[in-house]
């Protein structure tokens, strides 16, 4: 295909043509990547959500909280993730995280 001779509105067409067709075979491909592997974890008897489970994810254990509010004994923070307004609050009012270790 020689694009030298083609308008710019004419390649402007051609690339809007181009870019449906890749996202068209992209989500092709990820279909067909999906039921290959599908059909793999069905042939070895594996069940697919211990396939898709990402790895140390699975063993299924809870966090123990290690900080709680005494103000209010049900709330409670692992000390993993965002910080709970309660705990913000006590370390704004110059409070240590340390106080609050069950």
């Amino acid at each position: 295909m020689d694009l030298s001779n083609m308008s710019a509105s004419e390649l402007r067409n051609l690339q809007e043509q181009v870019k449906r067709e890749l996202k068209k075979r992209e989500s092709q491909d990820v279909q067909k990547a999906k039921e290959e592997i599908f059909a793999i974890a069905q042939r070895v008897g594996l069940p697919l959500k211990e396939l898709i489970a990402a790895p140390g994810r699975g063993k299924g254990g809870t966090v123990a909280a290690r900080y709680r509010n005494p103000g209010d004994a049900t709330q409670q923070w692992t000390g993993r993730g965002r910080q709970p307004k309660w705990v913000k609050e006590w370390l704004d009012s110059g409070k240590s995280v340390d106080d609050l270790r069950i």
